[in-house]
């Protein structure tokens, strides 16, 4: 079994979608905003935007931490733009992506009926839509929307994943 990254914008599920996917699969599960630096996780706190620098290290950390998984892993990480996958790519090669799809408005009303119980403020939401590279068309990359219910989502996932190996094999 390959790794696979559960991605998308704050609010799209990712934490949720990839626990039940571990779960599924009998992988471990790395949530990406565990391996945030302390200086990160103010500045979102703040409200303040990371940027492409301030994740620099974080991304690494997860490459590097997602490529001694030798079974491998369901990883959470936003993975917003194609130089953030394609770092991570370059550290688990044939890595796969699952693209949580979710309109802003969603977004937005998920991370604000959070508040208080995670660290992404609502303020946030629509510089993660600025930012977002979308990866639909990227090979290893599966689009499915975030607002369907999650045992439907993570069959789709499961069964996708298992396609994709069966191809590898041939």
């Amino acid at each position: 079994m390959k790794s696979v990254v559960m991605m998308g914008v704050a609010g799209c599920g990712k934490s949720s979608a990839g626990q039940a996917l571990a779960r599924t699969l009998g992988l471990p599960l790395i949530e990406g905003d565990e391996f945030h630096p302390a200086s990160n996780l103010d500045k979102m706190r703040e409200g303040l935007a990371l940027t492409d620098a301030d994740r620099a290290d974080w991304l690494s950390t997860l490459g590097l931490t997602l490529a001694q998984q030798e079974h491998g892993a369901v990883l959470t990480c936003s993975a917003l733009k194609r130089a953030y996958r394609d770092r991570l790519r370059a550290q688990v090669p044939g890595l796969h992506f699952v693209f949580l799809d979710i309109d802003p408005h969603t977004a937005h009303q998920r991370v604000t009926a959070r508040a208080g119980a995670h660290l992404f403020p609502a303020s946030l939401v629509d510089s993660q839509f600025a930012t977002l590279e979308s990866p639909v068309g990227e090979a290893g990359v599966l689009r499915v929307d975030a607002t369907q219910a999650l045992s439907s989502m993570t069959e789709t996932v499961a069964r996708w994943l298992s396609d994709e190996s069966n191809k590898d094999m041939t």
